[in-house]
């Protein structure tokens, strides 16, 4: 039986992803490991810090994930503007951090408990035979504790592989790829795809540790071995290419930015095909959050995306009157010209509208032919909308026009830097 063509391209697309998530995961947990573990062996051996430490990695804990992730974003342009440092605030690097202080709760609180509540006596005798406290907590306090902490470990690398998915608002390839744009085009193979190699992936990784934990236990050197022999394999299959080299690395590549609904998916693939077609290397960035996918613009991250003039009349210049077409085409490339260094390349050519709609019997049933009928209904009726319509103000959202963008004036050449069509908030 022929494989249907949404999941033959959703397995297609799988590999790399799969592997992209893999990296991301594995260096988020190494990197919580390697903060958290030292961290808590201080707290539980420092009462007073104690207390401190697990408040601090407990708030963050608090912070819903893709808050987080979208916070280091901001935070990293700052940042390099700061320091003058090259600091890449789009990508890996902020979902490494964000994930990496997500995952901390579980590792540090887990090892605190483990040697903090190691019964007194044993260390009593450490001391008795001479050990130093390195050797106290080498040989005695993390062997005796090893079994709590690898627990706080599994729950950690699942919860680290789980959150990963929405790594990709942020810029960074992972299964949330899949994830994200299944929902958006209500492609619901893409969905199961991706949910499903996460949920296998954190089993798979959820085993092999317990694998070591159980070997730990039973002091059966082997199983210890084979668990920790099966996730080094894992660790160097992500870092084993898969694409191969196309012989095209030298030339320079345009990173292509789109938003996380179907429009920008198909704007995006349509620029993509343009800049390929004059021999140009072309990057991808989908499912950007709206707010970075402009400040990836300005910070350079990426160099075009498809926007929208109200969007940016409203949520980057911050107005909320309503001029004419040509008026705020003008403002609007002054103003993110002036702000960012963002150029407004121009109108990509048609108009993109919001639009009221209701099931044509409701509509008959209550009488509803036009706006002024359905205002007179509306505290009967449940308006649903997405949450930036909601958001933004009346004179924002009946702007109207198609648009375009630019390139940003500090880049050196003559890179695109952003596409705007425009898009009218209007109830039409």
């Amino acid at each position: 039986m022929a494989m249907s063509a949404p999941l033959s391209r959703a397995l297609a697309d799988l590999p790399d992803l799969l592997q992209a998530h893999l990296v991301l995961s594995l260096a988020a947990i190494a990197l919580a490991v390697g903060i958290g573990l030292p961290l808590a062996i201080a707290a539980s051996h420092a009462p007073r810090l104690r207390a401190p430490v697990l408040a601090i990695v407990g708030v963050f804990q608090t912070i819903p994930g893709l808050a987080l992730l979208a916070l280091f974003y901001p935070a990293l342009v700052l940042l390099g503007r700061a320091t003058g440092w090259a600091v890449p605030a789009l990508g890996f690097l902020p979902a490494l951090l964000a994930l990496s202080i997500y995952a901390m709760l579980p590792i540090v609180r887990n090892a605190v408990t483990a040697i903090a509540g190691l019964d007194p006596v044993l260390r009593q005798a450490a001391d008795g035979i001479g050990m130093t406290a390195r050797q106290r907590l080498l040989r005695v306090e993390l062997p005796l504790g090893a079994p709590v902490i690898l627990a706080g470990l599994r729950t950690a690398a699942v919860w680290t592989i789980g959150t990963a998915t929405l790594a990709t608002t942020v810029g960074q390839p992972s299964l949330g790829d899949l994830i994200f744009s299944g929902l958006q085009t209500e492609n619901w193979v893409r969905v199961l795809v991706g949910c499903g190699a996460a949920a296998v992936l954190a089993l798979v990784t959820d085993a092999l540790l317990g694998l070591i934990e159980r070997g730990i236990a039973r002091r059966s050197k082997a199983m210890v071995l084979s668990g920790i022999g099966a996730l080094l394999f894992a660790v160097l299959l992500a870092f084993v290419p898969l694409s191969g080299g196309n012989g095209d690395a030298d030339r320079p590549a345009y990173v292509v930015g789109a938003k996380n609904f179907s429009e920008q998916y198909i704007l995006a693939a349509l620029l993509e095909r343009r800049l390929e077609a004059a021999g140009m290397r072309v990057e991808r960035r989908d499912n950007l959050g709206s707010a970075i996918a402009y400040r990836a613009v300005a910070a350079g991250d990426i160099d075009v995306y498809v926007d929208y003039t109200g969007t940016l009349w409203a949520n980057v210049l911050n107005r909320n009157d309503n001029p004419d077409r040509e008026a705020m085409m003008r403002a609007l490339s002054r103003g993110l010209m002036a702000r960012d260094g963002v150029r407004v390349l121009g109108s990509l050519g048609f108009e993109n509208a919001y639009a009221f709609a209701m099931p044509a019997a409701r509509a008959r049933a209550l009488n509803i032919a036009d706006l002024d009928d359905l205002a007179a209904k509306a505290p009967e009726l449940t308006l649903g909308s997405d949450l930036e319509f909601l958001s933004r103000s009346p004179n924002g959202a009946r702007s109207k026009a198609p648009t375009a963008c630019g390139s940003a004036a500090a880049r050196p050449t003559a890179r695109p830097s952003c596409i705007a069509p425009w898009r009218t908030g209007a109830p039409t």
